[in-house]
């Protein structure tokens, strides 16, 4: 092992050109910004393992299951909104990563999929563990490219420099897939190949050519009158403080009321001047109320919300919609007479403003005096309602500590958030895989958000944890605390919400799913600790002090045929509460 230019730089593996290759490979991620990476065993990844391993800057994280792992580096980048890094060898492996790469692509997060593989001479003549894996994620990546076979050769290290650099820029927009193919030696044993490099200067070969980027601001214009409404849907920054304090900014500015998805900041960094709605799903249900709040025009921040009830209310309303999204990718799918503005919120702010109409302050002193009273009935509802799977969410938000990450699992949980989470201002960051709204690889994906992270929480149904069982594979790398909620209804609660739920006989085999699992013993077999909790006021009784480390499962069993029914009652109560 040698370094060559620069004694300050991190050493480069002249061992032979795999080595050279992958280490060179670890020092333009690094130098690019990519701190973790998350890598599965195999043979023909070996070169990309060890560069990781052994580079002081990359936190190599071994995960067994490729699935998991794909989830639990989807976690990490969740965490921090930076990319991170797979590694797989070369044959099916890869082929595991697409639940991930597909929510990835979605959610607009950052991987970096690298797919080990075997050279253009070892392919299609039924050589060991080796498939096509060219473009093998179709079209949910952001870029691809099937890479040089590794030359020891200063113009073919430029290639790969420049093309790694490319897909790091690329990936802030979603997943990037390279495809490596490696000749042996995979080991680093020595075999003089790459040894006449080592007195190139390397420390110039990095610096002068990865350097910052500058994007251009692009003007926009808003509506000047007429009664406006913000919608937020499920935009998830790495700052929520200040994404929030620019929405209401924007709001304040204009008096246009702020109706906020649970899976957004806003609820979670509530504003005392400006209207938040957070019960428009409630609200929606009054037809009288519907017609009264229908608004002139919406500005809606980074997509819909979850609500069908808000989206159809839309839909039928017709209004004109700004569409406020950094992305290029469509995010309407009501198909409206939307305006697209490619921009974030903190461009919008320097939009001009012209002054609040007393029409304006009445439109939001309505929606204003509407969440009142939805509020007051479903606060009051939870508190007699002990054993509601949906009180659940409604008590982590007032107990869990100040600034705790919570990742919400999918179906039934991440709906029961939209109707109950209150306004706070308890600065908790909530958390969910809502790009394809799949339940794949919650419990990794949670893991991966807690991993060096501050004590969190997993809010999960039970089909959704046993659905990534494996999970529990990654504890012992785990570091960090993880607390999971585990709301056991022994099946799936949420179809008990479609119509198919009516066919009794039917139903409950293919859509409710019914499962009998012990999750102590599952948890037994992992090490991981499992208690079981009377109810959700219990619970809240926990979830005022999380551990510092350590990953447990508390488990509250409920009833998902009184649940549903339950959730029906509190909406038509809200709704003739109304009128």
């Amino acid at each position: 092992m040698g370094h060559g230019g620069n004694l300050n730089m991190t050493p480069l593996d002249f061992r032979n050109t795999n080595a050279l290759w992958c280490s060179v490979l670890a020092e333009t991620l690094v130098r690019c910004g990519v701190t973790q990476a998350v890598v599965s065993p195999g043979s023909r990844c070996t070169p990309l393992t060890m560069a990781l391993a052994r580079h002081p800057g990359v936190e190599a994280i071994p995960v067994l299951d490729e699935r998991s792992a794909g989830f639990f580096a989807l976690g990490l980048a969740k965490q921090k909104r930076r990319p991170v890094v797979l590694v797989c060898t070369s044959g099916t492996a890869g082929a595991n990563y697409y639940p991930a790469v597909i929510e990835a692509y979605e959610s607009g997060l950052p991987l970096i999929v690298i797919t080990a593989d075997r050279p253009p001479e070892m392919r299609d003549c039924a050589s060991g563990q080796t498939i096509d894996q060219q473009k093998l994620f179709g079209g949910f990546v952001r870029f691809y490219h099937e890479m040089a076979v590794p030359e020891p050769k200063m113009s073919t290290l430029r290639y790969l420099r420049q093309t790694l650099a490319h897909g790091i820029e690329r990936a802030g927009q979603g997943p990037v897939h390279l495809n490596a193919p490696f000749r042996d030696p995979l080991a680093p044993v020595v075999d003089d190949t790459a040894s006449g490099l080592e007195g190139e200067d390397w420390e110039a070969f990095f610096t002068d050519f990865l350097g910052p980027k500058v994007e251009p601001f692009i003007g926009v214009t808003l509506p000047a009158k007429g009664r406006g409404l913000v919608i937020a849907g499920t935009a998830q920054p790495a700052d929520g403080e200040l994404w929030s304090e620019r929405v209401w900014n924007f709001a304040e500015q204009r008096g246009w009321p702020v109706l906020a998805d649970a899976l957004n900041p806003l609820r979670s960094h509530a504003s005392g001047n400006a209207v938040l709605v957070t019960t428009y799903d409630a609200i929606l249900r009054s037809p009288m109320l519907a017609e009264k709040l229908r608004p002139d025009f919406i500005v809606c921040i980074e997509g819909w919300p979850t609500s069908k009830v808000l989206r159809a209310w839309i839909e039928e309303s017709g209004v004109p919609v700004m569409m406020l999204s950094a992305t290029e990718r469509n995010r309407d799918a009501l198909h409206g007479p939307t305006q697209w503005v490619r921009c974030g919120i903190e461009d919008v702010l320097r939009a001009p403003v012209d002054d609040v109409t007393p029409d304006v302050r009445g439109y939001a002193a309505a929606w204003s005096a509407a969440e009142k009273v939805a509020r007051r009935v479903i606060n009051a509802s939870m508190a007699d309602a002990v054993e509601f799977e949906g009180r659940i969410l409604w008590e982590l938000a007032q107990a869990l500590p100040g600034g705790t990450p919570l990742f919400i699992a999918n179906s039934m949980p991440v709906r029961d958030a939209e109707y109950f989470w209150p306004a706070n201002r308890r600065e908790l960051r909530v958390l969910v895989n809502r790009g394809a709204n799949g339940i794949d690889g919650t419990l990794s994906t949670a893991l991966g958000i807690a991993h060096r992270n501050a004590p969190s929480v997993l809010l999960t149904g039970d089909l959704a944890l046993l659905h990534d069982a494996n999970g529990f594979l990654s504890v012992p790398h785990f570091s960090g605390s993880l607390t999971i909620v585990l709301v056991n209804n022994r099946g799936g609660g949420i179809f008990n919400h479609l119509p198919i739920a009516q066919f009794e006989q039917e139903f409950e085999k293919y859509w409710a799913t019914p499962q009998s699992v012990d999750f102590a013993k599952l948890c037994a077999a992992h090490g991981v600790k499992h208690v079981v909790v009377a109810d959700a006021a219990h619970l809240a009784e926990i979830m005022m002090k999380l551990p510092v480390r350590g990953v447990r499962v508390l488990e509250v069993r409920t009833d998902r045929a009184k649940d549903a029914a339950f959730r029906k009652k509190l909406f038509a109560e809200v709704a003739a509460t109304l009128g």
